[in-house]
């Protein structure tokens, strides 16, 4: 099994959405690193949801239910979707500042290619992030 990152903008597509639906489509994803993110995953494949912009922070676990597939927003190139499904909220969201100023976290692709909307997280960095988000502050 794999682990994730993956950002939204909660005005775009929020958790709240995603839990709304049960199951959301990945959808309308334009860069190459991450489209191939994409294309990595598998069934069963955890991920943290992470709403960008203005809150910038990690808000959810999704968990990965249909491999890449065309993206049938694309009106040209090769992109891809996956579909996912919410598993469970973190208590207390961990937020940008925590992720860089933590040792462990600062490393994570979220901090070095803030561009980046679909990113690879190891399983270190993932229990790292739950455990933050299940204490209160």
């Amino acid at each position: 099994m794999s682990l994730w990152l993956l950002k939204s903008e909660p005005d775009a597509y929020s958790w709240g959405d995603l839990v709304e639906q049960k199951r959301g489509v990945w959808d309308g994803v334009r860069n190459f690193e991450a489209r191939n993110n994409l294309r990595a995953m598998k069934v069963g494949d955890r991920a943290l949801f992470y709403h960008s912009v203005k809150e910038k922070r990690v808000v959810g676990v999704a968990r990965i239910v249909r491999e890449a597939y065309p993206d049938p927003t694309a009106k040209d190139g090769d992109w891809s979707v996956v579909e996912v499904e919410p598993e469970a909220p973190i208590a207390h969201p961990v937020t940008l500042d925590e992720i860089k100023s933590d040792k462990l976290l600062s490393e994570m692709a979220i901090v070095r290619k803030s561009r980046l909307s679909v990113s690879p997280v190891t399983k270190a960095q993932f229990d790292r992030v739950l455990a933050l988000g299940k204490k209160a502050r």
